[in-house]
C-alpha cells in the first residue's frame, strides 16, 4: 500500500486526481452558461451532466483518496 509519508513525494498524484474529479464538471458549466441564452434547454442538459459528473467523480475518486 502507498502512503503518503516517507520519500515518496505524490502531490502531483493527488492534484491529478482533483483535476479529473472538478475539471470537466467546470467546463461543463462553463459551455452551458455560454449556450443559455440560444439554446435553454442545452444548457439545462449541460448542467444535470456536469451535477452528476461531479457527484460520482467525488463519490468514486473521494473513497478512493481516503
Amino acid at each position: 500500500m502507498i502512503t503518503l509519508e516517507g520519500n515518496m513525494n505524490l502531490g502531483g498524484l493527488i492534484l491529478l486526481i482533483i483535476i479529473i474529479m472538478v475539471g470537466p464538471p467546470i467546463v461543463l458549466s462553463i459551455l452551458g452558461f455560454i449556450i443559455r441564452k440560444n439554446n435553454p434547454k442545452a444548457a439545462k442538459i449541460l448542467y444535470i451532466l456536469s451535477g452528476i459528473y461531479l457527484l460520482i467523480g467525488l463519490g468514486i475518486c473521494g473513497s478512493m483518496m481516503a
